[in-house]
């Protein structure tokens, strides 16, 4: 194989995984099992849960199906993307349009291939997910309120799958979805701060083009002041054990968030912003091992033994 050949291959394996966010699909695989160990299936011995072929299909349904999104969405921002993201918009370039589109759909046939082998219920969950992806890309996130909050049921609802596999209806799970939503509804306006030059250009209507960076950030402030109320409950709660250290972490940069997003103005600040909150919640993935220790080394003894 020559250099030249070899050097395309890589830069179309780096165009796609770039594509596919490829680095968000691998946190959605870490932080989906997490839960499925230390929240939804708290009883169950680790072994149970890592080596359950029917969660590996929903997880495995999930990360196809959220793959394909990334594409779709790609292909409809595409002319807001050279203008927000220039540089990651000339590495997707490298694999044309048409290529991504079958892989689109190749994906999205995958990932509802393994919902059928879960259940009929899974396969209409993961169809309607398909569907409520594109539909976000093609029409409502150049809305301003349906942008944001559909953004953000879509990025919860491959959790939502796995808390409904298992059938786990406690209280505790709710609170927790309620604190992910507002802060990931925040990421999601803070995003449309930094995009808001490409959205103008394109006509996306979104909620800082609609009402400005003002409101925008006023709102913004407003979801991060209502955290509060999920973290006051979780506190109360002793089965978070070790994991309420990362609710204070949580807090103080939440605190930190509102205060700079305040001042912010350019889109270097926004995005530093928006990266700040993708890091709380990621690191609020690999905490879900301290939500009880004891847990934790009976797990691991179990597996063990």
């Amino acid at each position: 194989m020559s250099t030249s050949k070899a050097k395309q291959i890589i830069l179309k394996f780096f165009s796609l995984f770039s594509a596919v966010r490829g680095y968000n699909i691998l946190v959605l695989i870490f932080a989906q099992y997490l839960a499925a160990i230390f929240i939804f299936s708290p009883t169950n011995s680790l072994k149970d849960v890592v080596f359950d072929i029917q969660l590996l299909f929903l997880v495995l349904a999930s990360v196809f199906v959220v793959a394909g999104g990334y594409i779709i969405n790609n292909f409809y921002d595409a002319k807001v993307d050279e203008i927000n993201r220039p540089v990651k918009t000339n590495l997707e370039n490298y694999v044309k349009q048409s290529t991504k589109l079958r892989l689109y759909f190749l994906l999205n046939f995958i990932g509802f291939g393994f919902g059928v082998l879960i259940s009929l219920r899974a396969a209409l969950f993961f169809a309607v997910y398909i569907f409520a992806i594109w539909f976000y890309s093609h029409k409502l996130k150049k809305h301003p309120f349906l942008s944001v909050i559909s953004a953000t049921i879509l990025t919860i609802s491959p959790f939502f799958a796995v808390f409904v596999y298992f059938d786990n209806f406690s209280k505790i799970i709710f609170v927790h979805a309620l604190f992910l939503f507002l802060v990931i509804m925040v990421r999601e306006l803070i995003k449309d701060l930094q995009n808001i030059k490409g959205a103008i250009v394109n006509n996306y209507k979104t909620f800082p083009v609609v009402y400005g960076e003002k409101k925008t950030k006023q709102l913004s402030i407003l979801l991060l002041v209502l955290t509060i109320v999920p973290i006051s409950i979780l506190f109360s709660y002793p089965g978070i054990s070790y994991m309420r250290y990362y609710f204070y972490f949580a807090l103080f940069i939440l605190v930190f968030v509102g205060f700079y997003l305040w001042k912010s103005k350019t889109r270097n600040h926004y995005r530093v912003l928006h990266n700040t909150l993708k890091l709380l919640l990621f690191i609020g993935a690999l905490c879900l091992i301290f939500i009880d220790t004891s847990l934790l080394l009976d797990k691991v003894m179990n597996r063990l033994n």
